[in-house]
């Protein structure tokens, strides 16, 4: 199991790790195209194929390569090369697999990785070689708030505190007035529960207790013991993996699914958990821009032809790697595949809007590189084949990352950690 300090990288660290990164880009040698313009366009994937969120780094992969295969390997009228790596959830691997496929593999771009730690030891990485690096899972809000960098770009990405801003407002419309939230004790968590946690204060509710507990946690009855003896209208949990998997079946079996409705950060009821379990999942509430249950065309035909091709319905880690892929072969084809050129590829990139994608309605980035998104209130459902999935009950459209606050005040701010959650004293 990976320790805390391994999963939550101190945001001061990267801020402060320009000398550092300077350093190490010192060492490197000038980036040469891997061939001429009629070459192949050479991708290093970066993606955990081992580790605690090997199965999500599967999938990831799945959406990379389903979305090559359908336009038959090619990119902006140029071929493709696929290398992929495993980062095995570490940080220290996931730089030097990166250097590898930067220096050696002659990549022209690296996209991928899953937890925000990798991806900031990958960021720190690029900062120094300029390589441009695609993230469409790495939540961490700074990538595109305090400390961005220019060719780290969020395509079919998005900011851990984004989507539950308004899930947050849609609580109060509930007439909820006091919740509690449980989170993994790490960046990912305290993010999301941040974003949470402030607008739900602000608007005039109570987080009456926080719990953190490690990833790992096989027995949340502590935890759940302690949730069962307040006096809350709802529970907000932020969880991934197995530990979603073991809270959902836990606080179930614990009678609280019957008592007090359950609300989760959107990977707590991604696919690649309520595929696992039964009826323990259904009914439960979450905010995302993906809703894979949605009835929009492009939507359903993404689910039905992802199910068909890997007999499962698509969870968020396939989506957002196909959704990243076509992002970034739009803006190819404005510029006739000459990624060579670094500068007006970063800009093209930044300029080109996703449309046509799985989501149905044209997504552009914001002036800080992050997509602004309709998101959806998810409630899971199960279909008629017995199968669980996502359908969208309601929907805020245009949400950004900075919410409605004004994003010069918002920044000056501190970015949420475990002792700032944005909670407004009363």
């Amino acid at each position: 199991m990976l320790h805390r300090k391994e999963l939550d990288m101190d945001r001061r660290q990267f801020l402060k790790s320009t000398a550092a990164v300077a350093a190490l880009g010192a060492g490197v040698s000038p980036w040469r195209a891997a061939s001429a313009q009629s070459g192949p366009i050479k991708i290093g994937l970066l993606a955990p194929l081992t580790g605690v969120v090997a199965s999500g780094g599967k999938e990831m992969v799945e959406g990379v390569q389903f979305y090559l295969e359908q336009v038959k390997n090619e990119m902006g009228g140029r071929k493709v090369e696929l290398v992929i790596e495993d980062d095995a959830s570490n940080p220290d691997t996931a730089l030097q697999k990166a250097r590898r496929l930067v220096e050696q593999g002659n990549c022209h771009m690296l996209i991928g990785n899953l937890l925000a730690n990798t991806g900031l030891a990958v960021a720190n990485y690029v900062k120094g070689t300029g390589t441009p690096y695609f993230i469409p899972i790495i939540a961490a809000d700074d990538l595109t708030q305090r400390a961005r960098i220019k060719n780290v770009i969020r395509v079919a990405g998005y900011t851990a505190s984004a989507f539950t801003h308004p899930f947050a407002d849609w609580c109060l419309k509930q007439g909820y007035k006091r919740i509690a939230t449980v989170s993994q004790d790490y960046t990912f968590g305290h993010e999301q529960c941040g974003g949470l946690a402030q607008v739900f204060t602000e608007g005039g509710g109570t987080i009456v207790q926080q719990f953190w507990h490690p990833l790992n946690t096989a027995d949340f009855s502590p935890y759940l013991g302690q949730l069962a003896e307040l006096k809350v209208d709802a529970i907000f949990a932020m969880e991934t993996g197995a530990d979603s998997t073991r809270f959902i079946q836990q606080y179930a079996s614990f009678g609280l699914k019957a008592k007090t409705p359950l609300l989760m950060a959107m990977n707590g009821t991604d696919q690649s958990v309520i595929r696992t379990i039964g009826d323990e999942a259904e009914g439960i509430i979450s905010a995302a821009h993906f809703a894979e249950g949605s009835d929009v065309p492009t939507t359903a035909k993404f689910a039905k032809d992802y199910e068909a091709k890997f007999g499962k319905i698509p969870s968020l880690y396939g989506f957002s790697m196909y959704s990243g892929m076509m992002w970034i072969d739009a803006a190819l084809k404005k510029m006739g595949g000459k990624v060579e050129d670094r500068e007006a590829f970063i800009d093209t990139v930044l300029k080109t809007e996703l449309d046509g994608s799985p989501l149905g309605k044209a997504v552009k980035f914001d002036a800080y590189g992050n997509p602004v998104y309709d998101v959806s209130i998810r409630k899971v459902v199960k279909r008629a084949d017995g199968k669980f999935w996502n359908v969208p009950i309601t929907s805020y459209p245009e949400v950004g990352q900075f919410w409605k606050y004004d994003p010069e005040t918002y920044l000056k701010q501190p970015p949420y950690s475990r002792t700032f959650q944005g909670i407004k004293k009363t």
